[in-house]
């Protein structure tokens, strides 16, 4: 990293920094990742010269998983395994919500598509609306020849509104009528510890590098999360993560959100980025519907359920349950098995949709 390189990144943590201390004043849901995450995308659509950068964000991502497999005790593992139907059917809602997003998105740009090869127009629709990885999605994509600038800018359209319209919402439903916290899925009382918090972070840091080693999808955060929920379920409890800690890895983290967001992403196909935001408001309404049939067949709050089924990012979502204490291992064991399962099948369902239709 060059000085100058170097510079940018030091002037965008310090406009996220009091971009937290605004939220904070304001009052926002998950202050420590929406004001950066809002500053930082404003200031680089605007031509800025903002940057993050990735050892920052793979710490941040470390410290949320560590932090987050800390709620897995026995007890809480006990209730998520009797779970696994209803997580079997978020994941089936998961491939289905995405296959009609993106045939609404195909028969909306047809005619866009009409110069490219046969089958990339379908495949920038099918990848552009799976809910999945970014990374991952797009690297498919361009695997079937589709148009990968449209393909990530729709996962980032799609993440963003997510993670700045749910903890609105869920903040602004609290308020006012109140959501109710299920005490079981609430960590336990133990604080930090020394050296409790090194072995932590040792264990935690050895799974992320298993992870890397393996090319796992978010190897930092998942390794991490793995090797800490694995501890816990263990009876193993070294430590909590330090609140500092926690809140250093929501701001890294926004600001990596925030930087997708550079002046020329605004150009790209306005019509297209439309057409995502909209279908991203039809799925989140249709979420939140599913979320609530949800917490009505397992007894569990609708918000907890609706966090877990919500079509964004396992990091952004889990957060937003840990501050708003709103059954944190549920929405992250529905937000992970959905993320591999999509990993796994989002692929092959496609080439059996293309050989399909080729076979009608």
């Amino acid at each position: 990293m060059n000085f100058r390189h170097l510079t940018r990144v030091v002037l965008t943590l310090m406009s996220a920094l009091l971009a937290v201390q605004v939220c904070l004043w304001l009052h926002t849901p998950i202050p420590w990742m929406l004001g950066p995450l809002l500053v930082t995308a404003l200031a680089s659509v605007l031509g800025a010269p903002t940057r993050s950068a990735t050892p920052l964000r793979n710490a941040g991502q470390w410290v949320i998983g560590a932090a987050l497999g800390l709620y897995f005790t026995p007890q809480v593992g006990a209730l998520v395994v009797s779970l696994w139907w209803a997580i079997a059917l978020a994941v089936v809602w998961a491939l289905a919500l995405g296959a009609l997003f993106g045939a609404w998105l195909q028969r909306q740009h047809a005619a866009d598509f009409a110069h490219l090869p046969p089958g990339a127009g379908r495949a920038t629709s099918y990848f552009a609306s799976a809910i999945g990885g970014a990374s991952e999605m797009t690297l498919l994509a361009e695997r079937h020849g589709a148009r990968t600038d449209l393909v990530a800018a729709s996962h980032s359209v799609r993440l963003v509104i997510v993670v700045l319209s749910v903890p609105f919402a869920m903040q602004w439903v609290q308020s006012h009528w109140g959501l109710p916290v299920d005490t079981r899925l609430l960590p336990g009382a133990g604080g930090v510890q020394w050296p409790g918090l090194l072995w932590l972070s040792l264990a935690t840091a050895v799974g992320a590098w298993v992870m890397t080693l393996f090319k796992r999808s978010n190897p930092w955060f998942m390794g991490a999360l793995l090797a800490s929920m694995g501890l816990t379920l263990s009876g193993i409890e070294w430590s909590t993560v330090p609140t500092v800690l926690s809140n250093a890895a929501q701001l890294v983290i926004g600001v990596s959100l925030g930087v997708r967001f550079q002046r020329e992403f605004v150009h790209t196909a306005p019509r297209w980025l439309f057409s995502v935001a909209l279908g991203t408001v039809g799925m989140l309404l249709l979420s939140v519907g599913f979320g609530q049939c949800l917490a009505w067949a397992t007894g569990l709050p609708a918000a907890t359920l609706i966090l877990g089924t919500a079509p964004g990012g396992i990091a952004e979502m889990a957060i937003t349950a840990k501050v708003l204490k709103l059954g944190v291992p549920v929405v992250t064991a529905f937000q992970v098995c959905r993320l591999v399962a999509v990993l796994m099948l989002v692929g092959p369902l496609f080439q059996w949709l293309g050989r399909r239709k080729k076979t009608a």
